[in-house]
This record gives C-alpha cells, structure tokens and sequence, in this order.
C-alpha cells in the first residue's frame, strides 16, 4: 500500500508538474504571439506615416513654391532654419522622455554628451553643413520640376548612397544590389528624357533652363545626401549615444549653417521684409514636415526593412504622380516616364531583396 500510495503521489505531481509546464507554455506563446503583433503594428504604422510624411512634404513644399499671391515668395533658407530648430525642440523633448521627465537627468545628459565632449561634437559639423545645403538644395528643386518627376529622381541617392558605404563604411553589395543600380540609373534617365510640350496643355511654368536647375539641384543634394548619411552612420557605429542627442548636434550646427546661409545669401531681402516674409499656413506646414521627417525615418530604421521601405518609397512615388497630375495641373506624364518610372520602383524593390532571405528565416 505504501508502495501503490507513493507511486500515486509521485503521478499526481508529474501530471500537475507537466500542467505547470503547459500553463507556462501557453503563457510564454501569448506573450510571444502578443509582442510579434505589437511589432508588426508598429513597423506598419511607421511606413504609413513615412508614405505620409514624404507624399505630403513634397507636394506641399512644390505647392508652396508655386503659389502665387500678393505676398513675397517665402525665404527658403529661413525655413531651412526652422525647420532645425523644430527639430531640435523635438529631439530635446525625446531624450526628456528617455529619463522620465527629469529636468536633472536632461541637462545631465546634454552637459555630458555634448558639452565634455567638444571633439565626438565637432565632428557632426561635417554632415550638418551638407544636410543643410542639401535641404536647401531641395527647395530649389522643387521650385523648378514637378513634384512626380523629382520624387522619382531623388531615388539617386540609393546609388550614391550604396557607393559610398561602399568606399567609406567597406560594406559589400550583392549581384541584386548592384542590378539594381543598373536599373535605377536607366529608370531615372528615361525619367529625365526630353519631351516636347504641346500648346494644348496650357502656360507652363517650366522652362529648360528651370529644368536643369531643377536637375542640378537634385543630383548635388542627392550626392550630399549618401554622403552625409554614411558620414552620420560610420559616427553612430564608433559610439553608443542616443540618436536623438546626434540629432541635436546636428541641429545645432544645422541653425549655425542655417543663419550663415541666411545673411549670405538673403540679407538684403530679410533687412527689408524680415526673416518671416511670406510665410502662411502653407509655409509652416513645409517646415513642419520637414523637421520631424527624420524624426519617422528613425522610427521606420528601428521597425521596418529594406523591402516594406520600397515598397513605402513606390507608394509615394505613384501618389505624387497622381496628385500632381489632377490636383497641381503641372505634370503631364508620358510613356517614358511611365516605363522609367516603373525601372526606378522595380530597382528600389530590388535593392533591399538581398537580405531578404535571412530576414524570413529569424523570423520564422
């Protein structure tokens, strides 16, 4: 009977080990199951906003430049310069965040990181000054093409960007990458391919001359833009500092390059009308739009991959294209920008299927 009572005791505690066991499993799978789909929330609504932010800025940014009222054009290097400092107030809220709201732990924080550390700080000089240029570079551009054909140009910056990883960072590109900068110069030059305009389709702003301008700007800012962005990358490995107290380096130097672009270039205008001359609604939401769209290109860094990031860069491309043509009434597509535009969204698909695999299979 001791034996049989023993043997009894022993099953009873097996079962109810192994129900524990189940019951941990279950609990552990619905964490698992649950913390999966808060990610997959996430990455979604980042590329949702991304679609957002960059459809949006640059339609605005186009309409802004194209508007005609009585009221002088705005000063694009004064929205440069707040943009920077939007971004800057951003930023610092962001860290003020990360320390639960401590007033001490934030000026600790920007003392330490920024202040006693004048070196690590000095060397954002660099990239600040070329994002600087580069977004000043982009309002001139938009001043001078439609919004549908320079959308589809900046995508450049995915070759200049790839090469210098390439020189600087020692990155290695696959046989799907470099494909795909193939495809992605062709897209663009057929983007860029000359058509005659036809009387029928009414006065156009554009002239040749305004094109190349346009052109121009686009491949210096999209030359900056790999650059800068690598620069930025390369300081970010070398160290472990927020990413958001590098955004407020950055802007620092930006609003220093800012005013300097400011009084070099538009004194005479800002001493007669003031730094604010034709801003509106309109203005404000290009600044607006500007400043936190690194803010969402941070988040969808940190939640999203290459592929989801084409397929958010397609989406605006295609949304541009239509917004321009039946809302702004100054693009009218043809077959051939068609066909290159089609080139530069397969590219950008293609750029980002290389590390597909491996992505599919730490997830599976």
């Amino acid at each position: 009977m001791a034996i049989i009572s023993i043997h009894w005791t022993a099953c009873v505690s097996l079962e109810q080990t192994k129900q524990g066991h189940s019951s941990l499993s279950s609990v552990s799978g619905s964490a698992e199951a649950s913390s999966i789909s808060t990610s997959s929330r996430l990455k979604y609504a980042s590329l949702g906003v991304l679609v957002f932010q960059t459809t949006t800025l640059v339609l605005t940014m186009r309409y802004s430049r194209t508007l005609h009222t009585e009221e002088p054009l705005y000063l694009a290097s004064s929205a440069v310069v707040c943009a920077e400092l939007l971004k800057i107030v951003a930023c610092i809220l962001l860290v003020f965040r990360d320390h639960s709201f401590s007033v001490r732990s934030l000026n600790l924080v920007l003392k330490e990181e920024i202040i006693n550390r004048p070196l690590l700080t000095l060397k954002l000089a660099i990239p600040s000054g070329i994002y600087t240029l580069q977004n000043n570079l982009l309002y001139v551009a938009l001043s001078n093409l439609d919004a549908a054909t320079y959308q589809v140009t900046y995508q450049l910056k995915i070759l200049t960007t790839a090469l210098f990883s390439v020189s600087m960072l020692g990155k290695r590109l696959g046989i799907y990458q470099w494909l795909s900068l193939v495809i992605l110069m062709i897209g663009i030059a057929l983007v860029q391919w000359p058509t005659e305009v036809s009387s029928s389709t009414g006065e156009k702003d554009l002239t040749a001359s305004s094109q190349l301008i346009g052109l121009l700007a686009v491949l210096v800012a999209c030359f900056s833009s790999g650059f800068a962005g690598v620069y930025f990358e390369k300081i970010l490995k070398e160290s472990k500092q927020s990413v958001w107290v590098r955004n407020i380096q950055l802007g620092l130097f930006g609003l220093v390059f800012g005013f300097g672009g400011v009084f070099t270039y538009d004194r005479e205008r800002v001493l007669e009308n003031g730094l604010f001359q034709g801003y509106n609604n309109v203005t404000w939401s290009v600044v607006a739009l500007q400043a936190l769209g690194g803010l969402v290109i941070a988040a969808v860094i940190k939640y999203a991959d290459n592929i989801l990031k084409g397929f958010a860069t397609s989406i605006s491309i295609i949304l541009s294209t239509l917004i321009s043509y039946f809302l702004l009434d100054d693009f009218d597509p043809t077959s051939v920008f068609f066909l290159g535009a089609m080139l530069v969204i397969a590219a950008t698909f293609l750029y980002g299927c290389e590390r597909t695999p491996a992505i599919c299979t730490s997830k599976v």
